[in-house]
């Protein structure tokens, strides 16, 4: 029976609590750009009694991420990609989050949609940020997704000086991703295999409490007390979404994106209350 290969890019809080939630028997390919980060989550994984193989990789970078998808292949079925890589506003100025947060993501559907097994499932973590961004118009969004994946930092929609601080390019990256990920759905899907994207909330990771410990904090606390859950989420969250996107019950499900925020989008989209 061929091995089946789930790959985890990205291996903090997210990222270990859906690899937690695939199938027990696959072999994980964990990958990250922080060594210390993957070390420490293969061998945690490892000391669970998973099968772990790890790997640097730098989602930016073409080659990077091809290799990736190269040792993925070489070690069985590709039948799992998780992509939860990716920098906040608070981490990163705009250049460094359109190369990770954008690029990134195109280059990891790209490389990916290649070697994916049929019958395999893709899953990009991406944000409830690109839900607040205003939507692309028509030719906005063609060429954002017809430009060769190379190009696409080239454009003048992508041009760092068009962004007036990170916030701006991040909500754009996580917008562009929705774009991108429904245009991979259908070259997965000639593979046999389905693609989709979660946008969570604001997510009790180390990168979500430095979010609400920064300059827009109060603002992120607001929008979670105005919320139908009135809570941050988890990880747990996120990976319950991301079992049921992945697994058999979603098999209809693909080139779409599922936003798990507690309520904040409903919330700020509700009109006034009398």
């Amino acid at each position: 029976m061929t091995q089946h290969v789930a790959v985890i890019i990205g291996v903090g809080g997210m990222g270990q609590a859906i690899a937690r939630r695939v199938d027990p028997a696959a072999h994980l390919l964990l990958a990250d750009f922080d060594a210390t980060l993957l070390d420490g989550a293969a061998d945690r994984l490892v000391g669970e009694g998973y099968t772990v193989t790890r790997q640097a990789v730098d989602v930016s970078d073409r080659a990077s991420v091809t290799a990736l998808a190269e040792r993925a292949s070489s070690l069985g079925e590709v039948r799992t990609v998780v992509h939860t890589a990716g920098l906040s506003p608070v981490q990163a100025p705009v250049a460094a989050i359109l190369a990770v947060d954008l690029l990134g993501v195109a280059l990891v559907l790209e490389a990916f949609g290649e070697v994916v097994a049929q019958g395999g499932a893709g899953l990009v973590i991406s944000s409830m940020a690109g839900h607040g961004h205003p939507p692309f118009t028509p030719e906005q969004a063609g060429t954002l997704t017809a430009t060769p994946t190379d190009q696409l930092l080239s454009l003048p929609l992508t041009a760092e000086s068009g962004f007036p601080h990170p916030g701006a390019a991040y909500s754009f990256a996580k917008k562009v991703n929705q774009l991108h990920v429904q245009a991979a759905s259908t070259t997965w899907g000639a593979r046999g295999a389905r693609i989709n994207s979660i946008s969570p909330g604001v997510i009790s990771t180390p990168m979500g409490q430095q979010e609400l410990a920064g300059e827009h904090g109060a603002h992120m606390r607001a929008m979670i007390e105005s919320s139908n859950a009135r809570r941050a989420g988890t990880p747990a969250d996120i990976a319950a979404a991301a079992e049921f996107l992945l697994g058999p019950a979603a098999s209809f499900i693909s080139g779409t994106d599922l936003l798990v925020d507690g309520g904040v989008i409903a919330a700020a989209a509700a009109p006034p209350r009398g």
